[in-house]
C-alpha cells in the first residue's frame, strides 16, 4: 500500500492518542520518536538482510559492511517485539540496549526508560507497538524523504503539544526556511553547523532546500550540531539518521565546551554555513571563559565580555569564529544566518561588540521580523546575516529589511506566521540589494559609524505608517454638502418651532 505524506502523518500522530494521559505531553517525544526510528531501522534491516541471505548465505548475511544502516541484533527485530505480551516495557528497554551495543555509534541516542513510566503498562505499550506495525517503513515502502518529512512533522506536532517549552527546540518552519534562503547557493562538499541545534530543523531544511530548490544531492553535504539538552540532542541524532544525512550531533554547551575543534591548534572547526536560533539573552559561563583558549570573545578593545546574564553576543562571537574565512587560509568564505532579539541591534552597552563586527565588514544584512512569531517568545526578533567574504559590490555596506508590517505575515490563532509572499519579498530584496521605500535600504558603513554603530532598523528604513493623502477639493466638497444638509435641518427645525409657538 502506497501512503501519502498526509496519511503517514496521521498514522504517526495517533501514537500520541494511545499514550495520552499515561505520560505528560512533554514526554511524548521521549517514548514515541525512538520507537518510530526503531521501526524504520528494523524494517529496512530486515529487507536488506533477506537480500544478503539469498546472495551470501547465513554465515555472511550479518556482516556489518553489508549494511548502510544500523544492524538489528538477532531476537530484536520488530516482529520479535510485537510478539511480546508480558513485560513489554522490559523488552523495549532491552531492545534499545541491544541495538546500541551492536552499533556503538548510537550511544546516547535512546534515553527513554519504558519501565520507569508506570502508566505505560503492557496494554498501552502493546497497542503502541501494534499500531506502528500497521505499515512497513523500509525505504521501498516509504521513500526516505517522505519518512524524514513525516518525522519532522511528528517532532513539530509534539512541540505544539508541549506549548512554550517545546517551541524552544523547534523554531517555526517559515523562520527556518528564511534563514536557509538568506545563505543559499550551496555546493557539493559544503559543511553546515548549528551550535544550538535543538531537534535539527535548521540542518534538515538546508538539506531539503539543496535537494528540492537547487537539484542537489544532500548526501554530498555534511551536517553537524551541538545541543546542551541530552534528550533533544538524541532527537536531532535520530532526525539526521532517518533523513539519511551525513553528520554528527554532539552534546554539552557549545560556549563552555565546544565539541567541534581542530586538535592541537586551539581553533574551532570552521564551516561553510552556520545556522542558529540560540536561546535569547540567556545566562552563560562568563567567569569561566575570561581566558577562552579559542579567542572567541575578544572583540571589545577594553577586553570586556558580554554580561553574564545576557549571552547574545557570546553566541554571535562563537558563530563568527566558526565561519570559514579566506584570510585564515580557508578555500572559501562562510555565511551565517542567526535569529536574534532586537536588543542586539541597539543596546548601548553592546556597541563595543557591534563596532568590530561592522568595521571587519562581517555584517551583510539585518532582517527585522514581526512580533509573536515564536511559541515561547512574543518579542520582535530579527535575522543577522554574516558573511566573511562579501562580494565587492557589497563591501562596507549593510542591507536593512523591515519585514514587520502586515504585508509580510498573517495572524494565526495564537501567533503570527510569515507568508510565502512575505518570504519571497524579503529574499528578493536581499538578493537584489534593493532599496524599497519603507521596506529595505542599503546603507554604507560611514552612515552606521555616524550613528555610533547603532543598528536599529528604524534609523535606516522609514518604518512609520504613511499618512493618508488628503484631496483638499474633495474634502471641501464634502464639507459644503454637510453644511447645506445642516442648513436644511435648521430651517426645518425653525419651521416646526414656529408652528409650536416656541420663541
Amino acid at each position: 500500500m502506497t501512503l501519502s505524506l498526509e496519511e503517514l502523518d496521521s498514522h504517526l500522530f495517533k501514537c500520541a492518542d494511545i499514550i495520552r494521559d499515561a505520560v505528560d505531553p512533554t514526554d511524548y517525544k521521549e517514548f514515541i520518536l525512538p520507537l518510530v526510528y526503531y521501526k524504520s531501522i528494523s524494517d529496512e534491516f530486515e529487507k536488506q538482510y533477506q537480500q544478503n541471505l539469498e546472495e551470501y548465505g547465513e554465515d555472511f548475511a550479518r556482516r556489518e559492511n553489508l549494511y548502510d544502516i544500523p544492524v538489528v541484533p538477532e531476537g530484536y527485530l520488530w516482529d520479535d517485539l510485537r510478539s511480546v505480551s508480558d513485560n513489554v516495557d522490559k523488552e523495549l528497554n532491552e531492545a534499545f540496549d541491544a541495538l546500541t551495543e551492536e552499533n556503538p555509534e548510537l550511544q546516547g541516542l535512546f534515553r527513554a526508560d519504558y519501565i520507569d513510566a508506570d502508566a505505560l503498562d503492557d496494554d498501552r505499550l502493546g497497542k503502541l507497538v501494534e499500531h506502528l506495525s500497521k505499515y512497513d517503513l523500509d525505504r521501498d515502502s516509504i521513500p526516505p524523504d517522505m519518512l524524514g518529512e513525516a518525522y519532522m512533522d511528528l517532532v513539530r506536532h509534539f512541540a505544539e503539544e508541549e506549548g512554550k517549552s517545546g517551541g524552544q527546540f523547534f523554531p517555526p518552519p517559515h523562520i527556518v526556511n528564511l534563514c536557509v534562503r538568506l545563505v543559499d547557493e550551496f555546493e557539493d562538499g559544503h559543511t553546515f553547523h548549528d551550535p544550538t541545534v535543538g531537534s535539527g530543523g535548521m540542518l534538515i531544511e538546508a538539506a531539503r532546500y539543496y535537494r528540492e530548490e537547487q537539484g542537489g544531492d544532500p548526501s554530498k553535504l555534511t551536517f553537524t550540531g551541538q545541543e546542551i539538552n541530552p534528550d533533544i540532542a538524541a532527537i536531532a541524532k535520530m532526525n539526521l539518521s532517518i533523513h539519511g544525512l551525513n553528520g554528527t550531533i554532539e552534546r554539552e554547551d557549545s560556549l563552555s565546551s565546544p565539541a567541534f575543534t581542530n586538535e592541537g591548534d586551539n581553533e574551532l572547526t570552521r564551516f561553510d554555513r552556520v545556522l542558529a536560533n540560540f536561546p535569547f539573552s540567556a545566562d552563560w559561563a562568563k567567569s569561566d571563559l575570561q581566558d577562552d583558549p579559542y579567542g572567541r570573545f575578544d572583540w571589545a578593545d577594553n577586553g570586556k565580555l558580554p554580561r553574564a546574564d545576557r549571552g547574545d553576543y557570546a553566541f554571535i562571537m562563537h558563530m563568527a569564529e566558526q565561519l570559514k574565512d579566506r584570510e585564515r587560509g580557508d578555500d572559501s568564505g562562510g555565511k551565517a544566518a542567526i535569529v536574534i532579539p532586537h536588543g542586539v541591534l541597539f543596546r548601548k552597552h553592546e556597541s563595543k561588540f557591534r563596532e568590530p563586527m561592522l568595521e571587519d565588514d562581517l555584517v551583510e544584512a539585518i532582517v527585522g521580523l514581526p512580533e509573536n512569531l515564536f511559541q515561547n517568545n512574543s518579542i520582535p526578533s530579527a535575522i543577522l546575516v554574516l558573511n566573511t567574504d562579501k562580494p565587492a559590490e557589497r563591501k562596507n555596506e549593510v542591507q536593512f529589511v523591515h519585514a514587520a508590517d502586515e504585508d509580510f505575515y498573517r495572524e494565526l490563532s495564537n501567533q503570527n506566521e510569515l507568508t510565502e509572499e512575505g518570504l519571497d519579498h524579503i529574499v528578493e530584496n536581499f538578493r537584489n540589494w534593493t532599496t524599497e521605500e519603507r521596506v529595505s535600504r542599503t546603507v554604507k558603513l560611514g552612515e552606521i559609524r555616524e550613528n555610533d554603530y547603532n543598528l536599529n532598523i528604524a534609523l535606516y528604513v522609514d518604518t512609520t505608517e504613511p499618512e493618508e493623502e488628503i484631496d483638499v477639493q474633495e474634502e471641501l466638497g464634502k464639507l459644503r454638502e454637510l453644511q447645506a444638509e445642516r442648513d436644511e435641518i435648521e430651517a426645518r427645525m425653525d419651521s416646526h418651532m414656529e408652528a409650536l409657538n416656541y420663541e
